[in-house]
């Protein structure tokens, strides 16, 4: 499995920005995909993660409310759409992908990752 991000951007605090992850494969619907990011000199943080067959949603407690994980599986995408952005909120964000995932907030648990993409949030 291959994973490319996309949709990463300057924003200003308050604004909106929606993330892509675009997936390589036949089985994209077999795996639970998740959203880390990670800011300099910071651990990778987890921030949601949603099962296969997307029915089943996991949110941080810092984004919950504000973030929505969302799939589609006809497309091989995943989606993070970011509300009411913050300056903290600011890191590269990762997709991820785990087979065994689903409810996981542990990088360790995810098989393939993605190059990541900057999310800048001024205030």
């Amino acid at each position: 499995v291959q994973l490319v991000e996309s949709g990463g951007g300057l924003v200003q605090a308050g604004g909106s920005l929606r993330l892509s992850c675009a997936a390589s494969g036949r089985t994209f619907s077999l795996y639970a995909m998740g959203w880390f990011r990670q800011s300099p000199g910071k651990e990778r943080e987890f921030v949601a993660v949603i099962s296969g067959s997307g029915g089943i949603t996991y949110y941080a407690d810092s984004v919950k409310g504000r973030f929505t994980i969302s799939r589609d599986n006809a497309k091989n995408t995943m989606y993070l759409q970011m509300n009411s952005l913050r300056p903290e909120d600011t890191a590269v964000y990762y997709c991820a992908a785990g087979r065994y995932s689903t409810g996981s907030s542990l990088p360790g648990s995810y098989d393939y990752w993605g190059q990541g993409t900057q999310v800048t949030v001024s205030s």
